[in-house]
């Protein structure tokens, strides 16, 4: 097992490099990210927050839980998605479910998301005989899963309301439009590059037939709904004054959580935050900062704690079951 997941790890580095300017790029944003979030912070009024906190309503928290939760259960589709891309449609949905939410959540709050969550996949799959490469190959189809809804919802989205995110990229609309049109015109390109005939990527056995034009538009519809829910959860928690609309926040949401994602930090902690505090200077600070902690705590902590124990409770069955099983006459 130890060979297996050494292997994994030599497969993500050579795939991924962890160069030095990645890493750059990476301290950059957080130290960026952790300035600016100290600067925003330093007056705050922790009464206020409190406050703020205890005027948030049920009916608020319950209805950002249940996009939360619609959102996790559109996560579970890019496993089962690349599943069926990499040609295991043998695998069942709740395996997949199972996979993607533990490898998923347990990756992202712990950091380093790409090596933590491939090899908690391949604890789960090697049990339904998934070798390295097929984990190799779901990550690929996820990840593609994942920048093609980014890029997509981004797109409409600064379209829409292109300075929504110049507070976050520091760039005029203008601007934000061009990058917009840029990167829907790109993936107008990848879907009319798909229609000819399959396209094989890759070398002997880590080759990967991609998704078909009809099914890539798939594979983006399942980013979108993960996007959107998450984005809903956030509009649900922003004070009712002063009003906001629903595709402003969602722009920012996407930026902000990309961001995140890509400095690597685990749960995206402090840049996420510091990313929508900037963006959305017509709250007061307090209320704001008040909506981000009850949205870490549905969205980041809670599925973080659950996913800790359906691993821990799987890992004690297989032990109890292997137990059981060396005791049989």
């Amino acid at each position: 097992m130890r060979e297996r997941i050494e292997a994994l790890a030599l497969a993500f580095r050579r795939r991924n490099g962890w160069h030095k300017l990645g890493a750059i790029i990476c301290l950059t944003i957080v130290g960026f990210a952790l300035l600016t979030l100290f600067n925003l912070l330093r007056d705050i009024e922790i009464d206020k927050v409190v406050i703020a906190l205890r005027l948030t309503t049920p009916g608020q928290i319950l209805t950002a839980g249940g996009f939360v939760a619609a959102s996790y259960v559109t996560l579970t589709f890019y496993d089962y998605f690349s599943l069926r891309t990499i040609g295991r449609p043998d695998v069942p949905y709740r395996v997949a479910a199972m996979a993607s939410f533990i490898s998923y959540t347990i990756g992202h709050n712990l950091g380093a998301t790409v090596f933590t969550a491939s090899a908690i996949r391949f604890r789960v799959y090697s049990a339904w005989g998934l070798r390295v490469a097929d984990v190799v190959k779901i990550a690929f189809v996820t990840g593609l899963t994942f920048w093609l809804g980014n890029a997509f919802v981004l797109g409409l989205g600064l379209l829409w309301t292109p300075e929504a995110a110049s507070a976050i990229t520091q760039l005029p609309s203008w601007l934000n439009r061009a990058i917009a049109l840029a990167g829907l015109a790109v993936i107008a390109g990848y879907v009319i590059w798909l229609l000819p005939r399959p396209r094989v990527i890759g070398r002997s056995g880590w080759q990967i037939t991609l998704p078909c034009a009809r099914l890539t538009l798939v594979q983006i519809g399942i980013g979108v709904l993960d996007l959107a829910a998450g984005g809903l959860a956030m509009y649900a928690l922003l004070p009712a004054e002063p009003s906001i609309d629903f595709v402003t926040v969602l722009v920012i949401f996407v930026t902000a959580a990309l961001l995140g994602f890509l400095s690597h930090a685990p749960g995206s902690l402090g840049v996420f935050e510091a990313a929508m505090l900037v963006a959305l200077p017509q709250f007061q600070k307090e209320e704001l900062l008040a909506a981000l902690l009850i949205f870490r705590v549905l969205y980041f902590m809670l599925p973080f704690c659950a996913a800790v124990l359906l691993l821990s409770a799987r890992e004690g069955f297989l032990v109890f079951m292997k137990k059981h099983n060396h005791q049989q006459p």
